[in-house]
């Protein structure tokens, strides 16, 4: 496993657990990113990490990606 914040563009993981706040992970599986879910990431530069995930584009700061931990696929 490791953090979202360290796959490359194009790399796609399958979510494991995400390391936040009850609070945090309540809004972050709104947004789709539930355990079992595949993600791509598309942009990791300076600033967020840009994924797609359930077909959506979505852009994560890189703090919270750092938190949500992925298997390489």
């Amino acid at each position: 496993m490791i953090p979202l914040a360290f796959l490359m563009p194009g790399q796609r993981g399958r979510i494991v657990t995400l390391d936040v706040g009850r609070g945090k992970a309540r809004r972050l599986m709104e947004m789709g990113l539930l355990p079992g879910e595949f993600v791509e990431v598309l942009s990791n530069s300076v600033g967020p990490v840009v994924i797609r995930v359930r077909g959506m584009m979505l852009a994560i700061g890189r703090n919270v990606a750092s938190r949500i931990w992925v298997e390489v696929t």
